[in-house]
């Protein structure tokens, strides 16, 4: 396990395997973490015990804040801006996972059949 101290509590790694992630956050009242984003990555925040509000930034100025309590979870998708603030000295699970597109596909040609183009 990977434990780090952070200016809110601290944050330790948990699982790290192919696309996701888990971390156990221990937040501080009051506490607060950068407002960031994830290029790829959704966020999902599950609440053990304690509160925290999560807010999001919308490309059109709106902020949209969820408060969670004990057994909530919200999520965060991809490329969008949020951060976390402790209202109560919380214990957080943050899951990390990557989702697969299943249109990832850029055709360059179309394809045939050589036999019934004769």
């Amino acid at each position: 396990m990977n434990k780090q101290s952070k200016v809110w509590g601290d944050t330790t790694k948990l699982f790290s395997k192919n696309n996701v992630e888990i971390h156990r956050l221990n937040t501080n009242k009051g506490g607060y973490c950068s407002i960031h984003h994830h290029d790829f990555k959704y966020n999902q925040f599950f609440v053990e015990s304690g509160e925290i509000e999560v807010t999001i930034f919308r490309d059109n100025g709106i902020e949209e804040t969820t408060v969670l309590t004990s057994n909530e979870s919200t999520t965060v998708p991809p490329k969008l801006k949020h951060i976390f603030k402790s209202t109560k000295d919380s214990v957080v699970y943050e899951i990390y996972w990557v989702a697969m597109e299943g249109e990832d596909i850029v055709r360059e040609t179309v394809g045939g059949n050589s036999l019934s183009e004769k």
